[in-house]
């Protein structure tokens, strides 16, 4: 069994083509049944949470453990931690075990890139980048992959990180600035495309400063004590989501509101397989706001996973 390490994972991969096999995948041939989740107490910190994500498709089987313990910032490590194991279908024997947290940032990214193409405007002109984790620019790299932006905002409440993640942008060619901490509502309502991968249990994609033609994507708030937007700017927007399963029981911009009688079931326009299917056509005009909400789907790392192992010849 081949050990496939996070520089293995990066050298294998490009947005392009990881948003190509994921739409592939969202439009049929990956079985993913629902993840179990696990709330686990950390007399060190703040409670972690396990995820046990199983996949498979015609080739391989796919299981990821994951777990998410909020606090790792201050111990200057990821969030998310996890490995994922690749198995061969036909025989069950392991192929290669995989940097899970590595993995998780690439196609977590991908997804987004995958639904911003048919919801976010066609020409856009900035993107607001809300959180400077290790998602941060796995998110902003992935939607410079599917949209020409003339701007990147990038704003975190500590800004100091806000100000390195727009820094590494710079360096990268892109005209890139942080947002002081202060001035977020302002950012959001100069924003074109939204990305926001925090632990906010208190919204900050508000309504009210969300210009119309605004697309946004929301990848944090994966519980449903979570949330990154408010009622407002759900109830405005056309609002889809990667899985019904995911969206409707885990994640807090959708459970929240519907939980409150704000929105109904049915305010969900399509989730993202509906969209790589043509069952329906995502963004339909110029002014129309646009939220998706990603919870997370084990198709997407068996998919990746998979490209992975193609590419390193497993």
């Amino acid at each position: 069994m081949r050990i496939v390490s996070a520089s293995d994972i990066d050298a294998a991969l490009d947005f392009p083509a990881l948003v190509d096999v994921l739409r592939e995948a969202f439009a049929g041939g990956v079985h993913a049944p629902p993840r179990h989740h696990h709330t686990i107490a950390n007399a060190a910190g703040d409670d972690q949470t396990l995820l046990l994500m199983p996949a498979w498709s015609d080739r391989h089987i796919a299981v990821k453990m994951v777990v998410v313990t909020p606090d790792n910032g201050t111990r200057s490590l990821p969030t998310v931690m996890g490995s994922v194991v690749l198995m061969d279908k036909t025989t069950g024997a392991p192929v290669a075990m995989l940097d899970g947290t590595r993995l998780t940032l690439w196609r977590t990214a991908a997804a987004s890139a995958l639904a911003a193409r048919y919801l976010a405007p066609a020409e856009p002109r900035t993107l607001l980048v809300i959180g400077a984790g290790a998602l941060a620019p796995f998110l902003a790299r992935a939607h410079l992959a599917v949209r020409d932006f003339q701007a990147i905002a990038v704003w975190n409440r500590r800004e100091a990180s806000a100000e390195r993640l727009a820094a590494e942008l710079a360096a990268e060619g892109h005209d890139a600035r942080h947002v002081p901490a202060g001035q977020l509502d302002a950012a959001i309502g100069e924003a074109d495309v939204i990305t926001a991968a925090t632990l906010s249990t208190e919204p900050l994609v508000k309504g009210a400063h969300v210009k119309p033609g605004t697309h946004v994507d929301l990848v944090g708030a994966f519980t449903p004590d979570m949330r990154e937007s408010d009622d407002r700017c759900i109830e405005m927007a056309s609002v889809f989501v990667d899985t019904y399963a995911g969206a409707l029981h885990e994640g807090g911009d959708i459970v929240q509101p519907i939980k409150a009688g704000r929105i109904a079931r049915g305010h969900i326009r399509a989730e993202l397989r509906d969209l790589v299917e043509g069952a329906h056509p995502g963004r339909t005009s110029a002014g129309e706001v646009t939220v998706f909400k990603s919870t997370g789907a084990s198709l997407e790392d068996i998919a990746a996973a998979t490209l992975v192992a193609d590419r390193c010849g497993l």
